[in-house]
């Protein structure tokens, strides 16, 4: 299996997407994480679900998770208001590592390689040319390890 063959379609935002939007996103569909693009459509980031979570939890409660117990559920039905006006790069975190990318040619144990290297969600698959980089899809470690599997029969 190469990774031009386990790539899928997958969901995007770009780094200046709203980032309200990009949590819509990722609830509607359940998706652990976004492949962030740059201005030119290459891969940026990962962005994971519990980032965005991360930035509607207020400080003082990450810190202390025993405060959440206080808060009142009129004020925690606001917490999404923490993402207005901030962009997807706003959300980014500073340490996060680039996004795993993987070559069409990769095989698919380079790619889960990648994948437990960096401990991402994800691989960007894409073709690099004289044009510029193209993303073909991307690779989840459910679908890798849905594919794995069944290729080993066990």
């Amino acid at each position: 299996m190469r990774a031009r063959d386990l790539a899928v379609e997958y969901e995007t935002v770009g780094v200046d997407s709203d980032a309200l939007d990009a949590a819509r996103l990722m609830a509607e569909h359940r998706l652990p994480a976004l492949l962030v693009l740059d201005e030119r459509g290459a891969p940026k980031a990962i962005l994971p679900a519990s980032q965005m979570i991360k930035i509607l939890v207020p400080g003082y409660v990450v810190e202390d998770p025993t405060l959440a117990a206080v808060v009142d559920e009129r004020h925690a039905d606001r917490l999404c208001e923490a993402l207005a006006g901030r962009k997807v790069r706003d959300c980014l975190s500073k340490t996060a590592p680039p996004p795993a990318i993987a070559a069409p040619d990769d095989t698919a144990l380079e790619v889960a390689a990648q994948m437990a290297q960096v401990r991402s969600p994800l691989v960007a698959v894409v073709d690099r040319d004289r044009s510029g980089t193209r993303l073909l899809g991307v690779i989840t470690a459910s679908h890798l390890l849905e594919r794995l599997l069944a290729a080993a029969a066990c």
